[in-house]
């Protein structure tokens, strides 16, 4: 079932390179072309069971690798506090508008561009 393709997806990424070359194909077929395993059989030129047994145990140690290392939660959770520090930086500078303390503009920019970094929004 695809209702995790999120998850998968963040997994992949971060763990992708644990996985055979066509584990890696497999798996990207299912999950981020859309391809049923039957398609993805007819493809790959392997059985539907074949591909599905693929794909499974590519879930599989994506999952048991997060279990042990925690990696997409802790990114999650960091992300989470980037935009954090990215709003309460935006609100200081929203209020030095007024007052016009030109190193705390300077200051609230570089957090900003900081943070902009960190998100990938650059």
């Amino acid at each position: 079932m695809k209702s995790d393709t999120f998850t998968m997806s963040m997994l992949f990424d971060f763990y992708g390179d644990l996985l055979t070359d066509k584990q890696k194909e497999l798996f990207d077929l299912y999950y981020n072309e859309d391809l049923s395993l039957s398609e993805i059989a007819e493809q790959a030129d392997i059985s539907r069971q074949g591909v599905r047994d693929a794909i499974v145990r590519a879930e599989t140690i994506l999952r048991d690798t997060e279990d042990r290392l925690h990696l997409v939660r802790r990114y999650g959770g960091v992300e989470q506090r980037v935009r954090r520090i990215a709003e309460e930086a935006a609100y200081i500078n929203r209020a030095n508008a007024q007052i016009k303390n030109y190193e705390i503009a300077e200051h609230i920019g570089e957090i900003l561009s900081l943070t902009r970094e960190l998100m990938g929004e650059n």
